[in-house]
């Protein structure tokens, strides 16, 4: 049976929660295609000329050869993401992207998928996790929901049961707006890629 690749689905949140319930169900996760990315490197030597690039080799190999007009060698890059998956831009944001990291950054978004992507996304860049060369998307312990606000978290978790069970009759009277309040103080909103995505920092 071919792999396929499985759409979020409101409610079952992301990263291994989603996963383990896919893998339960005989479905298997493959990993979305990357498009490439387009980096430049701006040297802070302003008497340098910076140059694009698209994979951490041709990076290596172009800032090696780099001479400034006196012919000294540059070895200090701004490094800019220019065109790639917005979700990989948004991973370049996250992880305030540098040659420190480059090398790291091109391997994670080869290997990882947009739900691992999205995990270290919020975790390194709303909670406020540290990225190091061995950082893993398992690393973090957020909670995130594919919801477009926290009303709908709300609703979720009234018909999930999380604040008891509600007779039928008393559903309709329920202030969704003053949970979606009280929820507020745990738990926020963001957009990733064009998604809005509702977490929880640990």
């Amino acid at each position: 049976m071919p792999a396929c690749i499985v759409p979020p689905y409101p409610g079952l949140g992301d990263g291994q929660g989603l996963q383990q319930q896919l893998h339960a169900l005989g479905v298997i996760l493959e990993k979305e295609t990357n498009m490439t990315v387009q980096l430049h490197a701006q040297p802070y030597d302003l008497s340098a000329t910076g140059f694009y690039f698209e994979a951490h080799e041709e990076y290596i190999e172009k800032a090696s050869a780099l001479r400034n007009d006196h012919g000294d060698r540059v070895e200090e890059f701004e490094i800019q993401f220019i065109d790639g998956n917005a979700i990989d831009g948004a991973l370049a944001d996250a992880i305030d992207l540098s040659q420190a990291n480059l090398k790291t950054y091109f391997a994670a978004i080869e290997a990882w998928d947009d739900h691992d992507k999205t995990r270290v996304i919020i975790a390194v860049g709303e909670c406020g996790y540290d990225f190091d060369t061995d950082t893993q998307p398992g690393d973090f312990d957020v909670d995130i929901y594919h919801l477009n606000s926290l009303r709908e978290l709300a609703e979720q978790f009234v018909e999930d049961g999380l604040f008891g069970d509600i007779p039928e009759r008393l559903a309709p009277y329920l202030d969704y707006d003053a949970i979606a309040r009280d929820l507020g103080h745990d738990y926020s909103e963001t957009e990733i890629g064009g998604q809005r995505l509702i977490y929880r920092c640990a």
